[in-house]
C-alpha cells in the first residue's frame, strides 16, 4: 500500500510530462509578463509548444487553441528563467597544482550532475548557467554552458552549438588568487607575462597548423591546451575573467586588446573606478553584490551601487551568484539590491535574465520571451524584486522542473533535512516526504 502511494505522488508531480506530452500546446493566462525585451504586459498569455515559445501578448492578442493545456496564472507575474553568467554547482573540480595555466582542462568532466545544488539552483529560478572551475589558478580550464533541464548525467544538460558540440567559455583569472610559490607567480606582473608567453605560443601552434594545411606530416604534435586557446584567439570561446582591484582590471583589457581575445569581466568589485575605461573598451561585466562584511582584501572596495555606475557609462551589465558565495536561491534578491543602489529596474531585470545570456552568445534561445526561443521561464507569486516574492514553478524547455507546492521540491526551496543530500538515505518505516 506504501508502495502504491508513493507511485501516485510520484504520478501527480510529473502528471504535466506525463498526460500532456511536450508537443502540446500550453497557455499561461492571467498573469504579468515580463518579457525582458519588450514592456510588461498586464493579463497575459504565454503560449509555449515543443519546448519553444510559440506566442507572448494580451488576452486580445493571443488566440488561445482550443486543444491548448491551460495553466491559470493569474495575480502572478511570468519571466524568463534566470540566467547566471558564474556558478561552481555540480561538486567540480578544474585545473590543479601542477601548473597555473591548464586550458586543457573540461570542467565538465567533473561535474556530478546530481548534486544537490541543481536543485537549489532551479528553485531559485535559474534555468541556464555558465560552470566554471575556480579562481585559483591564472587559467584554470574550460567552461561549461548548461540547461537545469534535469537529468542523469552531465550530457543531458550541456547546451550544444550546432555541432552538437557542449558550447562553453574558458576561466581565466588575476590578483591574489592565483600568486604562490612557483610554479605559480609571485607578483601581478610575473602573473601577466605567463598569460602573455602562453597566448604567444598558442599563436604560433595556430600558424603552424594553418601552415600545415591537409599535410598531416607538417602539423605539429597535438597540444590539446593550445587548441582551447586556439579558440579563445578564434573567438570561438569566450574568456571569463575573475577580477576585483581596478588594476587588475586594466590588465585584463590590456591582454584582450593585445590578443583580441572576447573576454567578460567577473566580479568587477572596483568596476566603478574605471567604468569609463571598460565602456570604451566594450567589454561586459558580470558583477556579484555582497551585502555582509568580510571576504578577500581586494574586495574590501565593493560597492552596491557598483552595477548602477557601470550602467550609466554604457557597460552591459549582468549579475551572477558565484554559488556559493550567494546561494541560487537568493539571485532576485541581489537585482533588487542593485536597484536599490542606483540601478535601473529595467537593467537589474536584464542583467539576471537577457544581458547574461547575451554574455554566454545565448541570446538568441535564452534570456527574455520570445517567440521562437527556449520556453525557459518561471512563475512567481508577486514583484521579483520584493524580498516576499516566492519562485512557484520553474519550466525549462516547456518541461516543469520545479514545483514549489511539491513537498520535495519545497524542501530544497527552504532548506532542512534531506535538502543537501544528492540521495535520501533509507530508513526503515521514515515518511521522507512527511520528515518524519
Amino acid at each position: 500500500m506504501r508502495f502504491l502511494l508513493i507511485v501516485c505522488v510520484l504520478y501527480v508531480h510529473t502528471g504535466c510530462a506525463i498526460s500532456h506530452a511536450q508537443s502540446d500546446v500550453h497557455a499561461f493566462t492571467g498573469a504579468t509578463l515580463i518579457p525582458v525585451s519588450a514592456k510588461p504586459i498586464v493579463d497575459g498569455v504565454l503560449l509555449v509548444e515543443n519546448g519553444r515559445i510559440l506566442a507572448v501578448g494580451s488576452q486580445v492578442e493571443v488566440a488561445i487553441p482550443p486543444s491548448a493545456v491551460r495553466h491559470d496564472a493569474s495575480g502572478k507575474i511570468i519571466m524568463p528563467g534566470l540566467v547566471c553568467t558564474h556558478n561552481h554547482i555540480g561538486g567540480i573540480g578544474g585545473a590543479d597544482r601542477t601548473g597555473p595555466i591548464q586550458p586543457d582542462v573540461r570542467i565538465y568532466d567533473s561535474i556530478n550532475a546530481r548534486d544537490a545544488g541543481f536543485k537549489r539552483t532551479v528553485a531559485g529560478g535559474i534555468t541556464t548557467v555558465n560552470i566554471m572551475p575556480g579562481s585559483g589558478h591564472l587559467l584554470s580550464g574550460q567552461t561549461i554552458y548548461v540547461k537545469l533541464r534535469g537529468g542523469n548525467t552531465i550530457d543531458d544538460l550541456f547546451i550544444r552549438d550546432a555541432d552538437g558540440k557542449p558550447t562553453g567559455g574558458i576561466k581565466m583569472a588575476n590578483g591574489t588568487n592565483s600568486r604562490r610559490d612557483a610554479p605559480f607567480p609571485g607578483t601581478r606582473a610575473k602573473s601577466a607575462s605567463l598569460i602573455r608567453d602562453k597566448y604567444i605560443k598558442a599563436q604560433a601552434y595556430r600558424r603552424k597548423r594553418e601552415a600545415a594545411k591537409d599535410d598531416l606530416s607538417k602539423l605539429p604534435p597535438r597540444d590539446i591546451g593550445l587548441e582551447a586557446l586556439v579558440e579563445v584567439l578564434e573567438g570561438k570561446r569566450i574568456v571569463h575573467h575573475h577580477t576585483h582591484r581596478h588594476d587588475d582590471i586594466m590588465t585584463v583589457i590590456r591582454l584582450a586588446k593585445e590578443f583580441n581575445f572576447r573576454v567578460v569581466l567577473h566580479h568587477v568589485s572596483e568596476g566603478w573606478k574605471v567604468a569609463k575605461e571598460i565602456a570604451d573598451a566594450g567589454v561586459p561585466c558580470s558583477v556579484i553584490l555582497v551585502d555582509s562584511p568580510g571576504g578577500k582584501l581586494e574586495a574590501r572596495e565593493l560597492l552596491l551601487k557598483c552595477p548602477g555606475i557601470l550602467e550609466k557609462a554604457g557597460v552591459k551589465v549582468a549579475l551572477h551568484t558565484d554559488d556559493w558565495i550567494t546561494d541560487g536561491r537568493l539571485f532576485l534578491r541581489m537585482a533588487a539590491m542593485a536597484v536599490r543602489a542606483g540601478m535601473s529596474r529595467a537593467g537589474a531585470i536584464k542583467a539576471v535574465t537577457l544581458a547574461g545570456a547575451e554574455m554566454l552568445d545565448l541570446g538568441d534561445r535564452v534570456g527574455s520571451l520570445d517567440v521562437g526561443k527556449d520556453a525557459d521561464f518561471i512563475i512567481l507569486s508577486g514583484d521579483p524584486l520584493s524580498v516576499y516574492t516566492k519562485v512557484l514553478e520553474t519550466w525549462v524547455e516547456g518541461k516543469k522542473v520545479f514545483d514549489r507546492s511539491y513537498p520535495q521540491d519545497r524542501l530544497y526551496a527552504v532548506g532542512g533535512y534531506g535538502a543537501g543530500n544528492e540521495t535520501q538515505p533509507y530508513f526503515c518505516c521514515f515518511d521522507h516526504a512527511e520528515g518524519q
